[in-house]
Parts: C-alpha cells; structure tokens; sequence
C-alpha cells in the first residue's frame, strides 16, 4: 500500500524525473507549464506518494492570480504508469486540496479531464470567464471553490502570481 507525504527537498530529483517521464517535451509548451516557469510552488501544497521507498506520483500547487482573484493551479499532478488505477492520483489531490483549504486559499484552478477531476470535485468553469494564455482548449478549463461561492470571483486571465 503506499502512503501519502509531504514533499521533501531530497524528492526534488525524483519529482523531476517522473514528472518528464509522464508528460514529455512536450510538457514545455504547454499553458499551465509556463504559468509555474520562475514561481515556486506553494509553500506545504507539495506531495508524493510512496511504496516500497519508491516514488509512485507527486502532486503540486502554484500560486496564480485570475483576473484580481489569488487561486492555486493544480499540477502538474504525475503518477508512475504501473501504477495508474490504484487511487494515488485522487489520494495525493485529495491530500492537496485538504491542505490547501486548511491554508485560507480560495479556489484551484487546472486544465485537465473533466471526468477524472470531477471525481474530487472539481467542475468545467463558464466558457471563457477564466483564459489561460496560449491555447487551452476552454472546455478544459476546471475550477475547485474552497470555500463558498469562491469560483464566483474568478474571471480573466491566468497569470503568475
């Protein structure tokens, strides 16, 4: 069974190297990737998982602002491909957006699966009330409000933070 942590330093590396092997060169082009080039990630919203002393997914989070509205990107969120299907991913969002509402944040945005990231509650946002710089398809485009009403307040463009 594998267990859920904080991201530690020494995982660094690690994260690295399943990260690039989950999504390629091509992770560089990409909107979201380019929204976290020169912005740490949120201070306590990284984790891994673990089995066996092996590093089977990570998780992170970014601060970004949309429009006015401060928020979290989501991800990237990468899990092992042996290990796709056994929960890890929903575990360490799960894990992530727990500690993030603990922490006082708002919403969390991504650009990703609808089916998939409806499973922890995430929804499809209002065609082009939240635009990603570059191309993002917007039926992509996914919020999670953290506290009431929070998605309400999110309108305009993805931006660093």
């Amino acid at each position: 069974m594998f267990e859920i942590r904080g991201e530690r330093p020494e995982d660094a590396e690690d994260i690295a190297e399943l990260v690039a092997a989950c999504f390629g060169p091509g992770r560089f082009a990409k909107s979201a990737w380019r929204l976290r080039e020169g912005v740490g990630p949120a201070a306590g919203l990284g984790f891994v998982a673990l089995e066996g002393g092996a590093l089977r997914g990570s998780v992170r989070f970014w601060p970004v602002f949309v429009g006015a509205a401060p928020a979290l990107l989501l991800g990237p969120l990468a899990v092992r491909g042996e290990d796709r299907g056994r929960g890890i991913g929903i575990a360490l969002m799960n894990q992530g957006i727990e500690a993030a509402r603990r922490g006082g944040h708002r919403a969390i945005v991504l650009v990703g699966d609808l089916p998939y990231y409806a499973r922890v509650g995430f929804a499809a946002l209002p065609r082009n009330s939240v635009r990603f710089p570059g191309p993002v398809d917007p039926a992509r485009i996914l919020g999670l409000a953290l506290e009431p009403r929070a998605l309400d307040a999110l309108a305009g463009d993805v931006r660093r933070k």
